[in-house]
């Protein structure tokens, strides 16, 4: 069974940085791309960013194209998401997923996701 624990969010006025972070268990990780994804009220849960297995291709949402930046560190089993510039509009909950089938910006690939991590955005 894997578990996927995010951390990281918080409140943060626009033009802010926060990162957050995405905890793996089991000796797996490593063989599997993982993903960011979020949902603001109201709306449905959009993809955010992914990342290959290695780290070595990424793919990110037009909306946060050069501000966010996903990474892993597969030696301590946990993904990131680094975040600047944020808006208002990026205030929503973010999840990770590992990804089964490889990295895509579908959910569908995606098998396991964690709980979310709150990130609010104040104008």
């Amino acid at each position: 069974q894997v578990q996927l624990v995010e951390s990281g969010g918080g409140l943060v006025q626009a033009g802010g940085s926060l990162r957050l972070s995405c905890a793996a268990s089991g000796r797996t990780f490593s063989r599997y791309a993982m993903g960011w994804f979020r949902q603001a009220p109201g709306k449905e849960r959009e993809f955010v960013a992914s990342i290959t297995w290695s780290g070595g291709s990424t793919l990110y949402a037009n909306s946060v194209k050069g501000r966010f930046t996903i990474s892993r560190d597969n030696a301590k089993n946990t993904l990131y998401l680094q975040m600047s510039s944020l808006k208002p509009e990026d205030t929503a909950v973010y999840y990770c997923a590992r990804g089964s089938t490889g990295y895509s910006s579908d959910s569908g690939p995606y098998d396991y996701w964690g709980q979310g991590t709150q990130v609010t955005v104040s104008s």
